[in-house]
């Protein structure tokens, strides 16, 4: 898929990740909308990129509609969907004050995978739409999990279970939306030098840094991005959730 001219839609757009990822589109040619439920990050991300910023929860079902309306009447139909928009609860089953709130837990699902799933279901619908591309393909959909699907520490059963979700949802949905010529792909990060971490002392995202085998550093949002921009290129990537990680494995604590 060719970037340049391409219209792209960044969940979580306002930070992190998305924000990374929505200004390496950008450079390539990409008319991009940013999404984040903080609508003043939207913007000034989007001012510093040169896209659209949206304010838009991605639970909301309608706020969701009207997002991608408004994103579709300023760049035209998106082709590429790459979810980041997440959160990164803590708690554990049971602790000193007795059972995980159960709405805690159901939080944690509805923002992670609920939310991916609803732009995912609205995003492909407008795909199959679309007339084919060279090769076929009609649109790219990348989803963002984490290692914590597969190896999620004390504290993080609603964290893990969500982004399992996601890692569990890839293969069917790419099965189901092959017949559009619709790619569906899932990035799961490591440790990464996100807001959530770089709030930490310098000790501490040191000390992080040196638990990964290689490179022994917190991975950059830009390498994430650069991910993305190899899966828009490369047709043959598809179903897969690929690890980024530099070959860390998430011990239990």
């Amino acid at each position: 898929m060719e970037i340049s001219g391409l219209a792209a839609i960044v969940t979580g757009g306002g930070s992190g990740l998305g924000m990374a990822t929505a200004a390496a589109l950008a450079k390539a040619g990409a008319q991009v909308a940013l999404l984040d439920r903080d609508g003043a990050a939207a913007a000034r991300a989007a001012e510093a990129v040169g896209g659209l910023g949206i304010a838009c929860d991605v639970t909301d079902a309608d706020a969701a509609v009207a997002a991608l309306a408004q994103a579709e009447a300023r760049h035209g139909p998106a082709r590429l969907l790459v979810n980041c928009a997440g959160i990164a609860p803590g708690g554990r089953i049971v602790g000193r004050d007795g059972p995980m709130k159960l709405a805690d837990f159901e939080h944690a699902i509805r923002v992670n995978l609920i939310g991916s799933f609803n732009m995912l279901r609205l995003a492909a619908a407008a795909m199959t739409a679309l007339a084919p591309l060279d090769g076929g393909e009609r649109g790219l959909i990348v989803n963002t999990a984490s290692v914590a699907a597969y190896e999620g520490q004390i504290g993080q059963a609603a964290y893990a279970a969500a982004k399992a979700g996601i890692v569990g949802m890839t293969l069917p949905a790419a099965r189901e939306l092959a017949q559009h010529g619709i790619r569906v792909l899932t990035i799961a990060p490591g440790l990464f030098r996100t807001p959530m971490v770089a709030g930490l002392p310098e000790a501490t995202q040191a000390s992080l840094g040196a638990a990964i085998p290689f490179p022994p550093r917190l991975g950059l949002p830009e390498e994430y991005a650069a991910l993305v921009l190899h899966a828009c290129a490369n047709q043959f990537l598809n179903g897969e959730t690929i690890r980024l990680d530099g070959a860390l494995r998430m011990a239990p604590r």
